[in-house]
């Protein structure tokens, strides 16, 4: 008989709320790593224990990312370079991947991040409910993606949001 030896991995979750132009954000951070960044009254929202514990904003785990949200709004930032660690499955983590390889001030389609990922043009309507589960909303900036006509389509964080990061990027003017 032999004998078996299980792992139990603790993960550390904490999360904090900064202002910003397009109102609080909720920063969560899972071992040191930014997790999520939700906004008021955005859709799938986990449920407050998924949160973990409240820190001050000027916990040295939010750091990084409150200075580089800062340099964004400001208009000094046009990408992030932060240690991120979004929760989703495979496929979800692929898109939004490739989610972060568009430029600021660009724009996308569904239908073209389904391309680049080698699945079919069927595959955008998958692509869409991935990127409505990013959980890391303008770090991971999925308000760059619109119809295949170019009109904005739904936004988690709220239509009014898309719009104001997209003109914040010199898309829409």
């Amino acid at each position: 008989m032999s004998a078996r030896t299980t792992t139990t991995t603790t993960t550390t979750t904490v999360h904090t709320v900064v202002d910003s132009p397009l109102g609080p954000l909720t920063l969560v951070a899972d071992d040191g790593r930014l997790a999520a960044l939700y906004m008021t009254a955005q859709r799938h929202l986990p449920p407050d224990a998924r949160l973990g514990q409240t820190v001050p904003a000027d916990d040295p785990v939010f750091a990084d990312a409150v200075r580089e949200l800062g340099e964004y709004f400001a208009g000094e930032r046009t990408s992030f370079d932060l240690d991120l660690a979004p929760r989703g499955s495979d496929f979800q983590r692929a898109v939004w991947l490739r989610l972060r390889e568009i430029p600021f001030g660009v724009t996308t389609t569904y239908g073209t991040i389904a391309a680049d990922l080698g699945l079919a043009p069927s595959a955008s309507r998958a692509v869409g409910a991935a990127v409505g589960r990013n959980p890391l909303g303008v770090v991971v900036p999925c308000h760059r993606v619109v119809g295949a006509s170019g009109a904005l389509t739904g936004y988690a964080g709220g239509l009014d949001r898309k719009v104001w990061l997209l003109e914040h990027e010199g898309v829409l003017v």
